[in-house]
This record gives C-alpha cells, sequence and structure tokens, in this order.
C-alpha cells in the first residue's frame, strides 16, 4: 500500500465524493486538513454511511486539537478505545494483563475525565454534574477516568489520596492485585512527584503495566517513570481519526501497527532527514483516509524515508521552529535537554526576539539545574535554534487549556 493506493482500496472508496475526481484521474493527491472540511459531511455521504449514522453505526465527533485546528470526523463508536484494546491485547510485553481481565485506570487531561462524565449523562438522560463521581468516570466496564483537575501540578493531596485510593480498589479487584495504567507520560510524572513530596509510596500500588499515549513524552520524563516503575512502560502513537499506528516495546523501540493502512514518510524541507507522515488508512470504514497528512513528525534512525525505521515521534509540523539549519521540531530540542541534563521537567522554548530565545524550565526536584548543565544547555540550545538562547528556572509552568504543555510560545503571538 505505499503511494498511490491499490485497485483494492480503490474499490472500497470509489463511491465517496471526496475521491471521485482522483479515482476518475487515477492519481490521489495528499489528502489535508483543510480539503478535508470542505462540505464536511457531504463530502464524505454515501448510501452506506448515512445508514450506518441512522443506526448509530456511525457518529459525529471532533479530534483532540490539542495545538492546531479541531477537524470533524466520522467513526464507528469507540473506534480509538477499540484500536488501544486491540494493540493492548496483543502487544508482545503486556498482553498477559489484557488476558488476565485487569482494570484500566486513566490518568490523563481533565478534559477526557470531563467529556466520558457527559457522555455517561447524556446516556442515562441527566445533566451531568459540575465534579463527577467515581460511577460518572467509568468508560465501560474496564475503564476508569482518575483526574478532575487542569493543571495536575495543583493537584492538592486530597486530589492524590482520592486518585490512591481508586487505584487501590482497582487492585484489589483482581485475584493477582493487577492493574494497567493507562496515562499521560506527564500526569503520571506529576503523580509520582505529589507521591514522594507527602511520603505516600506505601499507598500506591504498582502496576503490573503502563501505557502512555495523549502526547509527547519527553526523554526526560520516560527516563524519570522507568526509574520508579519495574514494570513495561509502553508508548503508542495515533491519532483520533487513524487509530493507533506504532507502539514500542519495554525497550523503547517502535515497531510498526498498521492494521489496514500504510505509510508514506515525506520530507519536511528538501534535503531534511526530519518527515511527516503521510498514512493511508481504510481502517475506519466510514471516513477512509487517503495519503492523509497527518501533521506529525519522525526521525528515522539513518535518515531515510523508510516507515520501518523510525525512531523518535517528533512533535506537529505546524510546530516546526525555522532555524538557518532548517526546521527544527519539538523532539530535536527534547534529545538536546535530555542529552545535557536529566533533571529537566517541564519546558517551553520562548521567542523573545528575532535572535534570542529563553528556555523556561521545572525540574523534578524542583530546584535549578547547576551552573555547568544550565551553560552546556544554553549552548546546545543555542546552536540548534541559531538564536541566543539563556535558561529561567521557574517552580511552575502552567499547563495549557488543553490539558497538555505547549513546547514553543512565540511571544509575538
Amino acid at each position: 500500500m505505499d503511494g498511490q493506493p491499490t485497485a483494492e482500496i480503490i474499490e472500497q472508496i470509489r463511491d465517496i465524493p471526496i475521491y471521485r475526481a482522483s479515482v476518475a484521474q487515477g492519481h490521489f493527491p495528499v489528502l489535508d486538513k483543510p480539503e478535508i472540511a470542505r462540505g464536511f459531511p457531504d463530502n464524505w455521504m454515501t448510501p452506506r454511511l448515512a445508514a450506518a449514522l441512522e443506526a448509530g453505526e456511525a457518529e459525529f465527533v471532533l479530534s483532540t486539537g490539542t495545538n492546531h485546528a479541531r477537524m470533524q470526523i466520522i467513526r464507528p463508536p469507540y473506534f480509538l478505545l477499540h484500536s488501544y484494546y486491540q494493540l493492548w491485547r496483543e502487544h508482545p510485553d503486556i498482553a498477559q494483563t489484557w488476558e488476565s481481565g485487569c482494570r484500566r485506570l486513566s490518568l490523563t487531561t481533565v478534559l477526557a475525565t470531563e467529556h466520558v462524565a457527559r457522555v455517561n449523562a447524556a446516556r442515562a438522560g441527566v445533566p451531568p454534574k459540575p465534579v463527577p463521581s467515581l460511577d460518572d468516570r467509568w468508560l465501560d466496564d474496564r475503564t476508569c477516568y482518575l483526574n478532575l483537575r487542569l493543571d495536575p501540578a495543583e493537584w492538592e493531596r486530597e486530589d492524590v489520596v482520592r486518585m490512591l485510593t481508586e487505584i487501590e480498589a482497582a487492585r484489589q479487584a483482581h485475584p493477582r492485585g493487577w492493574y494497567h495504567l493507562d496515562c499521560s507520560a506527564y500526569h503520571l510524572a506529576h503523580l509520582v512527584r505529589k507521591v514522594g513530596e507527602w511520603g505516600l509510596w506505601d499507598d500506591f500500588p504498582p502496576p503490573a503495566s503502563i501505557i502512555h499515549a495523549y502526547e509527547y513524552a519527553p526523554v526526560n520524563v520516560r527516563r524519570y517513570l522507568l526509574q520508579h516503575f519495574a514494570c513495561p512502560v509502553i508508548d503508542l502513537f495515533g491519532s483520533t481519526e487513524l487509530g493507533y499506528l506504532y507502539y514500542s516495546d519495554r525497550r523503547g523501540t517502535y515497531w510498526p501497527y498498521l492494521d489496514k493502512m500504510s505509510v508514506e514518510l515525506h520530507p519536511v524541507a528538501p534535503g531534511s532527514t526530519l518527515h511527516e507522515l503521510i498514512v493511508t488508512s481504510v481502517r475506519n470504514p466510514y471516513m477512509p483516509l487517503i495519503r492523509y497528512r497527518s501533521g506529525d513528525c519522525v526521525r528515522t534512525v539513518d535518515g531515510t524515508p523508510d516507515p520501518a525505521r523510525i525512531e523518535q515521534f517528533c512533535g506537529r509540523y505546524k510546530e516546526l521552529l525555522g532555524t538557518p539549519r532548517g526546521p527544527v521540531a519539538q523532539g530535536d530540542l527534547d534529545r538536546c535537554i535530555g542529552e545535557e541534563s536529566p533533571h529537566v521537567f517541564v519546558y517551553q522554548l520562548r521567542m523573545t526576539g528575532d535572535s534570542a530565545a529563553q528556555l523556561t524550565y521545572t525540574t523534578f526536584s524542583g530546584e535549578p539545574v547547576d551552573v555547568a548543565q544550565a551553560s552546556a544547555l544554553e549552548d546546545r540550545i543555542s546552536e540548534l535554534t541559531g538564536r541566543k538562547c539563556r535558561l529561567e528556572h521557574r517552580r511552575h509552568i502552567p499547563i495549557g487549556r488543553s490539558g497538555k504543555y505547549a513546547w514553543l510560545v512565540h511571544e509575538d503571538a
């Protein structure tokens, strides 16, 4: 399924209005988000899709739009959840925790928790509560959402004790004392810091497996989690509209999971070894995406456009920073930081002028990095960005309204 779609795929999409011209011409250009939105949903409507919507077999949802415009899509109910469950069920390092029937506790953005509570309230025909109860936060009989605050750095002791109590209940419900922890890596790192600060480790039962799958996990944050948990810590890469495409093993190596999919890698600029993902997927039968520009960027082990050799998912195309040496992605900055100091936790690169930048950062300990590390970081970031960089330690960097962190800030925007 490289490049242009196969004859089998063309037959599956022949009647979808958005693809009719491409089918007639025998050529499929790269599909961008604005093109998907133009004329939506009529540009996707077929008798089959109309019947599926009427029967509740398909539904309208919005992509997360964390750091980019939200996009309306059509998909089967629980499409992303089923993709997650299938990967968990088949993952070579953690399949046993799926098979054991342990509960999945999700520690991620409060927006995800609120969404689950709203869906449950709508099903029950009642208004959602201002603060969802535990019963309100179960997505299905296996998955419960824990977080009730926007900014995990502002969790108070009572928030943490409540979450640990809910975790312990899930552990006790399993005959072997297992539970599966699903998380944003940032949120779990905040929980670990709070547990340590308040001496609550005896109340935090270790998970049997961990998946982080909601946003980019910085090198230092993943390293911090590996220091505190003995179980496999797995990364999944995917999106609302596509499902999951790649998974890491417990050692951090990425493997493709391209069920009914294929991937092309296109350089973000001529000669660049940074590539953007172009995905063809018929996994979602109601909105198959042909040569779709997902907006995600990757690097491969050897710089070639080989989808089987991806070593890093390194952020969004729209967030690339232009430099004299070419575009720089979040993952490029993150690699520099991780190599110079393992202590940096949350960070933001702020553009403070045409030739200057500032890295504001927090640390896991709450204390600034030492003078040698600060100097090395300033030198590395200055070299990477082509801007004179200075560091500024902060006790707290607020999270975004989406419940995720922005790594790049243009102060004149």
